[in-house]
């Protein structure tokens, strides 16, 4: 157990630590402890938070800066998240007050305003997709055999895909595969489309058209393109700016794990609760062992939920970050509740 008085000590090696990133001496302490006490008594305390392992050392230097354990211990029993200035709560009503034409456009907004807002990575997730279900399907020509076709989704999502016009084919067949598509398949969710285009669509197309020609592969890819997780990330080359590994490849890798899905929901798919905070090697990725990610969660009712995070050093200002997610996840349900509101009544 620590004392009140090892509490503060920690607190403020913390916060002085996140704000300016040198070491901490007893000096700086005493004269910025809301508390009176000698610089001895200061020295005593933290070697003793040294000894428990959640300050150390930082080379020949008098001073202390965090451990992970000790960032963990602040995270979990001190933190205490820090309200928005008037500038940047003005700048997250500015920026999601724009018109958006869909719903990727939101969440891409919001992963470039949090990288702006703190100078870390940012990654943003839309709401599931898992019960969204098939508007229609559009087809538009786009000259010669070239043809683009667009999925639109109850959620109002927009997918698309270019592609040519199957040898065989001509444009008058491939409308008429269009209409076989809606006839048969608006109103279902996205999982069960893809699942009637790998099983009896194209024994309906078939018998109409003798052959499908691999008009069905097209349909297929921009369904499993809309049902797919798709992050939005802000601010990558901002790990440049924060990482401690000036390792070439270990940067490489970081920037391609931005690239891939699959990585991506392993490092943000098992949070447990609304609000999370990984710290160094709590991370599944060890490349990100000097990383610290914060991940938030936004509700939008019915249309279920979305997250948000920001990746940043160990170091990162705890605080200050865990008060900006909350209040813009806050303004983002809004402006997405708003915007499928009005979806709705159009």
């Amino acid at each position: 157990m620590l004392t009140d008085r090892e509490l503060l000590i920690l607190e403020e090696i913390v916060r002085e630590y996140t704000e300016n990133g040198q070491p901490i001496g007893s000096k700086t302490l005493m004269n910025n402890l809301p508390v009176k006490v000698s610089s001895a008594t200061i020295r005593n305390d933290m070697a003793k938070l040294e000894e428990m392992g959640l300050i150390e050392k930082m080379h020949s230097s008098s001073g202390r800066i965090p451990s992970l354990m000790g960032y963990r211990y602040y995270v979990d029993h001190l933190l205490s998240p820090k309200k928005l200035n008037q500038s940047e709560a003005q700048q997250i009503q500015k920026g999601l007050g724009m018109h958006f034409r869909e719903v990727d456009d939101i969440v891409r907004t919001s992963a470039e305003m949090l990288s702006n807002l703190t100078h870390y990575t940012a990654l943003t997730l839309k709401p599931d997709q898992k019960d969204a279900t098939l508007d229609g399907f559009r087809m538009v020509p786009l000259g010669g055999n070239q043809v683009m076709l667009i999925l639109v989704s109850s959620n109002g999502d927009v997918t698309s895909q270019q592609f040519s016009i199957p040898r065989g084919m001509n444009s008058e067949t491939v409308e008429r595969v269009l209409r076989i598509m809606n006839d048969r398949l608006i109103g279902e969710t996205l999982d069960q489309v893809y699942y009637h285009l790998k099983t009896d669509i194209p024994k309906i197309v078939e018998h109409y058209l003798h052959s499908n020609d691999g008009i069905i592969d097209i349909f297929e890819n921009v369904v499993a393109q809309s049902s797919q997780d798709r992050y939005f990330i802000g601010g990558k080359l901002n790990i440049l700016n924060f990482s401690k590994n000036v390792d070439v490849s270990s940067i490489r890798g970081v920037l391609t794990l931005f690239n891939e899905n699959d990585q991506l929901d392993g490092l943000l798919g098992n949070n447990q609760s609304d609000l999370d905070v990984k710290i160094g090697d709590e991370l599944s990725n060890a490349l990100l062992k000097d990383f610290s990610l914060i991940t938030a969660t936004y509700d939008v009712g019915s249309r279920g939920k979305g997250l948000i995070a920001i990746l940043g050093p160990t170091s990162m200002q705890y605080s200050k970050t865990l008060g900006l997610l909350d209040t813009f996840r806050d303004q983002l349900s809004n402006r997405m509740l708003e915007y499928y509101k009005h979806l709705d009544d159009s």
